[in-house]
């Protein structure tokens, strides 16, 4: 039985020179899964679904996948797709650093409506129109890539521009927006949940996250309150537990050896902060939730 998740990084010199924005097609790709489908990515991706239907789910979240469908994930969220069953689509992938050296804003691609650091996962599906229209840009993008690589940097940035301010518009028009927290507006938000999501693991007081933005831990505290509903403290103790919940659903990794990739000092602790957080433990929660 598997204990670790497969982790896909990007393939900067697939082309020669190091390129970080690339399109593949999902029938290309299959090959290349491990045994299983269950992986994380390094990168940005968004899936376009265009041939069969089958199950697709990031994190805990599943969804049944058909064509027309558009699927947005962040690096580090628990993939996995039915490839047996979805026959084909396009994948345009691209790390952050892509556009935001560009931009000169390291947190331009978490503004973007659905890679919003607060949200777990997210699916869109367009009018028809709309669905041809984004095919003909990554296609387009496709073809750059393979005419002209890395010389076409700037005008691949401008393609893939238009294809994620597209996609915004489309995501706010279709209201789910509203399940977004208001911490896009601040800078501040922003970066503590920027920050958080690299360091959770071995960082878990406000001080912490507060010297970082050069704040006050009870000003942030103020603030997080406000834009998130729960306080700092409880934040960061919700992404432990969603690490946890992951670990549980998609691994064999033991319960201590969870405990100890998340700096808890003692297994019971862990157990204990766990049933506090879920009403279960942790044995209980992988046996209903497991695949």
């Amino acid at each position: 039985m598997k204990n670790e998740i497969s982790r896909y990084t990007f393939y900067k010199n697939k082309y020669g020179s190091e390129l970080l924005i690339d399109v593949v097609q999902l029938k290309d790709i299959k090959k290349f899964l491990k045994t299983g489908t269950i992986h994380t990515l390094t990168y940005h991706d968004i899936t376009f679904i265009t041939e069969g239907k089958g199950d697709f789910s990031i994190d805990n979240l599943l969804y049944e996948a058909c064509p027309g469908d558009v699927f947005f994930s962040k690096p580090g969220e628990i993939r996995n797709w039915d490839k047996d069953h979805i026959m084909n689509g396009y994948a345009l992938i691209f790390e952050n650093e892509f556009l935001s050296s560009f931009f000169k804003d390291d947190l331009f691609v978490q503004h973007l409506s659905y890679f919003n650091p607060g949200k777990i996962a997210a699916r869109l599906h367009p009018e028809e129109s709309l669905f041809k229209r984004l095919l003909q840009l990554v296609s387009n993008i496709k073809e750059e890539i393979g005419l002209y690589g890395r010389h076409g940097d700037h005008l691949l940035r401008a393609q893939l521009y238009e294809i994620l301010m597209l996609l915004d518009r489309i995501y706010i028009e279709k209201g789910t927006k509203e399940s977004i927290p208001k911490e896009s507006s601040n800078l501040h938000i922003s970066r503590f949940i920027h920050y958080v999501g690299q360091s959770f693991k071995e960082h878990r007081s406000v001080r912490y996250y507060a010297d970082r933005l050069c704040i006050t831990p009870n000003y942030l505290n103020e603030i997080v309150t406000i834009s998130l509903q729960v306080s700092a403290k409880q934040y960061i103790h919700r992404k432990v537990m969603e690490e946890a919940k992951r670990m549980l659903t998609y691994t064999d990794i033991p319960v201590s050896g969870i405990a100890i990739s998340l700096n808890y000092d003692t297994v019971s602790y862990f157990v204990r902060s766990f049933r506090e957080h879920t009403g279960q433990t942790p044995l209980v929660y992988r046996k209903t939730h497991k695949p």
